[in-house]
């Protein structure tokens, strides 16, 4: 395919040495370590535009630094975008269990990056999660994972704190979730009103955490001197 007048050469590993390939670029299947699945046709269509965007921006895409960069964009893409792919039901792997436990279960400082939807620019942070079973509790390592899934696609975090808190209402029932984020984001970091040291945070509230103030005011002790 050519743009512009400059043929894009799709890279082989023979096309720059060894040292400068990432240690996964070798892997052409189709399974990805993180889950995702990756189609060769839309990673070979998303590799073309990122060759023709490095040309646009005054660019030589065919010199040795980056003669790979489309295929690692491509990867890279993939993986920041897998959310889309995941299923909740597989997430969770039956990892629901009947207990009769009603205190509050709180996990802090989930690690999550994610892209904003304005500018295509990461945000990233940390996410505090709690709920009181009804019930039924999940496996804690589960809640992170919940969180990548709706991290791990083009966000905004507002959305992404709902999206969270919703996903565990659904599937434990408990009597009530309360998801808090804080995020650095790097659209208000490196352009626009370039404010290196502002921090966001977002909160869902559902159930009791939303009509009881005590149980709002006690998570929220919690993770206290764990916000910015």
């Amino acid at each position: 395919m050519t743009h512009h007048g400059i043929p894009y050469r799709k890279s082989t590993a023979n096309q720059s040495p060894a040292f400068l390939h990432d240690d996964d670029d070798h892997n052409n299947g189709h399974a990805l370590p993180d889950g995702s699945s990756a189609d060769s046709g839309v990673r070979e269509r998303l590799e073309e535009i990122v060759h023709e965007t490095l040309h646009l921006i005054g660019e030589d895409p065919n010199r040795e630094g980056l003669i790979r960069t489309p295929h690692r964009v491509a990867k890279a893409w993939e993986f920041l975008t897998n959310g889309y792919q995941m299923d909740i039901e597989q997430v969770l792997n039956n990892a629901v269990f009947e207990e009769r436990y009603d205190e509050m279960v709180v996990v802090k400082d989930i690690d999550f990056f994610s892209m904003c939807e304005h500018h295509m620019l990461p945000f990233f942070g940390k996410a505090h999660i709690a709920y009181i079973p009804n019930g039924k509790i999940v496996g804690l390592s589960k809640l992170p994972r919940i969180v990548d899934v709706f991290s791990r696609r083009l966000q905004v975090q507002e959305r992404m704190t709902q999206q969270i808190a919703e996903t565990i209402q659904k599937h434990l029932q408990p009597l009530g979730v309360a998801v808090v984020t804080e995020a650095s984001h790097m659209c208000m970091m490196m352009r626009g009103v370039q404010k290196q040291n502002s921090a966001t945070t977002a909160s869902a509230m559902l159930g009791v955490f939303k009509n009881q103030v005590e149980t709002r005011t006690e998570f929220m002790n919690l993770i206290a001197s764990r916000l910015h």
